[in-house]
């Protein structure tokens, strides 16, 4: 009888796992492809079929779409629903435009160029662990995922050895993710403890109808849980990492951790906190704890606000301010979460996605053309882009596109995401923090738009390094960002439209 259940576990596992294992054997395949292959003519190709199998996970994926009913696999432990599906897609599309940006690109890791296959295939792993954690329905297996994508993080963040800097941000990395990994650990322990099991839906049952002794021990498991993933996030206080990291890393890497590693944190987030603070079901639900649970959420989403607009006006590097930008972002990625489900609000998933798939596209596109310039700007300040017009007015064009949706500009991607966000905030009356989101967004206008400004209003004296010599795969990724960002702006229906026309609340979530 054993050997049936396995049996039928496996067969179970091997088919709703298809986007998963594709990734691993790829991953596998690619490793040992490099080692029988030339140098030169393995970077590119592992690069394209890297690309090849990230495009080849999206299509299982988009297969496991819509199903009837939500699929747990491994032991109950992996859960298959729409709300995972949506976000892998998310993630591999990001991955893809990181891979997409830096083919062909010969000056990305310069003083470690034989380390570019490494490049490309360590992304499949960091990749599947995002995927790990938003489809994980048990704290072990999320656990699993989240060290997964931190582990290849710091090799990523430190694959240039003779870099300086990159060596001083994966050290940073790694010290501060060693210290968040152990608080989300510490948090999952206190919840085990009270509920003595490591299933979301069932920890859920415990905390909601625990002994008021157990109080304590559940508010310090919410803390550790939300300082551990704030780090994920790079949301304010929790920031100390970011720009350090960002300007250390090559840029592909500095773009995935600023899409798809901060996807991930906020994925499981979303899920962690609505499936064991959130009352799943309401005879037994615990008013003053879930008050307080997603009151702390809407003091850090306004903290991250406020902290990282107000340090990104005083940064002179593109990638610092690209960091900074992104703590912001983190902000405003957190208010559907603080919101909440109510009887007249429950499109928080929808709106954290359209975001979320916007901030994609315009921050990859913002990176981009960062990459594209770093030949010439050297360390990558803001005055490189001086005279970009005269320059390479096409590309200029594109970047200005990219800033006027990370500003918000009405529009553009950028600005209807936050507008759904904010009205979402206001149908629940947090008003406090609508202000907040409408205050700060108004302040990045001043650095964003001083990025502008130095691409049209000044006149660059050196004309080396014209941005036109750049591969044609990073001059596609530009564009493809930039022309995506407008598109969802004149048309935001499509995404919205598109998840409610499967997406349940109380099927793919809880």
């Amino acid at each position: 009888m054993v050997q049936q259940e396995w049996m039928g576990l496996a067969l179970g596992d091997l088919r709703q796992l298809a986007p998963e294992l594709s990734l691993v054997i790829a991953f596998v395949l690619l490793i040992m492809l490099e080692l029988f292959l030339p140098r030169k003519v393995s970077r590119d190709l592992i690069g394209w079929l890297a690309l090849a199998a990230t495009a080849i996970a999206t299509v299982f994926v988009l297969y496991q779409i819509n199903p009837p009913a939500p699929v747990y696999v491994l032991g109950q432990s992996y859960r298959v629903d729409d709300f995972s599906s949506v976000l892998k897609l998310i993630f591999l599309i990001g991955t893809s435009l990181v891979i997409l940006m830096n083919l062909g690109h010969g000056h990305s890791l310069d003083d470690d160029a034989e380390n570019k296959g490494e490049f490309y295939y360590l992304l499949l792993p960091a990749v599947l662990g995002a995927m790990i954690m938003v489809a994980s329905a048990d704290l072990i297996t999320l656990y699993v995922g989240l060290e997964l994508l931190s582990i290849t993080s710091y090799i990523l963040v430190g694959i240039r050895r003779r870099n300086h800097k990159a060596n001083e941000a994966a050290f940073k990395y790694l010290v501060q993710g060693g210290i968040s990994s152990a608080l989300i650990l510490y948090g999952m322990s206190f919840l085990y403890g009270i509920s003595g099991t490591t299933v979301l839906n069932e920890i859920n049952v415990s905390v909601q109808g625990a002994d008021t002794s157990l109080q304590p021990m559940i508010y310090v498991a919410f803390f550790l849980l939300l300082a551990g993933f704030g780090f994920k996030i790079a949301a304010a206080p929790f920031h100390t990492w970011v720009a350090d990291t960002y300007e250390g890393a090559s840029t592909p890497i500095a773009a995935f951790l600023a899409v798809v590693s901060k996807g991930a944190g906020l994925g499981i987030a979303f899920r962690v906190f609505y499936g064991v603070f959130y009352p799943l079901y309401s005879e037994t639900g615990n008013s003053q704890l879930q008050g307080d649970v997603f009151l702390t959420l809407s003091i850090l989403a306004a903290t991250a606000m406020v902290v990282g607009n107000l340090l990104a006006l005083r940064q002179k590097n593109m990638k610092r301010l690209l960091a900074y930008s992104g703590v912001a972002n983190a902000g405003y990625l957190l208010v559907p979460l603080a919101t909440q489900f109510t009887s007249v609000h429950t499109s928080n998933f929808s709106e954290l996605v359209y975001y979320l798939v916007a901030y994609l596209f315009m921050t990859i596109g913002a990176f981009a053309v960062v990459m594209m310039l770093e030949k010439k700007i050297g360390a990558g300040l803001i005055g490189g882009f001086s005279g970009l017009y005269h320059r390479a007015p096409w590309t200029a064009m594109a970047m200005t596109l990219l800033i006027l949706s990370l500003a918000g500009f009405p529009v553009t991607a950028g600005f209807f995401g936050k507008l759904f966000i904010l009205l979402g905030a206001v149908q629940v009356k947090l008003y406090w923090l609508a202000i907040i989101m409408v205050i700060t967004s108004i302040l990045s206008y001043y650095y964003y738009f001083r990025i502008v400004r130095q691409m049209f209003m000044h006149s660059s004296e050196e004309e080396e390094g014209d941005t036109r010599r750049a591969p044609w795969t990073l001059v596609l990724t530009v564009w493809v960002c930039a022309l995506t960002g407008v598109g969802l702006g004149f048309y935001p229906q499509v995404i919205i439209e598109w998840l409610q026309s499967f997406f349940s609340l109380g099927m793919d979530l809880f």
